[in-house]
């Protein structure tokens, strides 16, 4: 097994309330994730009821489609997405743990500390290198999707 993992901190202009329910609200994510940069194509909750520890969704994704569930929910300060790559036979070739723990730093100002864990198993283990450098794109192109998301257009001179 191989273990990928890092962190990247990026402050958002925003409430901590907002920012949390903007990371929680999985059917959402198509009105603020990145449509260029990204393996995402679409991600959908897959079990009823609001999101909340134990919630389901597939993750559609340019190499194919990727279950997961929610690991940890502690609103307003802590997500935690676990999702899995099998094989036709079922057997895991690669799982990941992104998450989020925020901070207010302010009133309208969060600290995201966005880590993201990754393991590699079996024969896929050598693709390590190559898979690192995939989490690192993708990881950091939806934390800055994030934050753009909150980004107010330029007042008007």
């Amino acid at each position: 097994m191989s273990v990928i993992e890092f962190e990247l901190v990026r402050v958002i202009e925003a409430p901590i309330e907002q920012v949390f329910d903007r990371l929680a609200g999985i059917d959402g994510y198509g009105d603020w994730m990145p449509s260029r940069g990204s393996l995402l194509r679409r991600t959908r909750q897959t079990s009823p009821g609001p999101v909340g520890l134990g919630t389901t969704y597939l993750d559609e994704t340019s190499v194919g489609d990727v279950p997961g569930d929610v690991a940890e929910y502690l609103r307003p300060t802590a997500v935690v997405f676990h999702w899995w790559d099998a094989t036709s036979n079922g057997k895991v070739k690669t799982e990941g743990w992104p998450g989020y723990r925020l901070e207010a730093i302010g009133p309208r100002s969060t600290r995201v500390r966005h880590h993201a864990r990754m393991q590699v198993y079996g024969a896929s283990r050598l693709a390590t290198p190559v898979y690192r450098w995939m989490a690192r794109r993708e990881r950091t192109a939806v934390i800055e999707a994030l934050q753009a998301s909150f980004a107010r257009p330029a007042a008007s001179v």
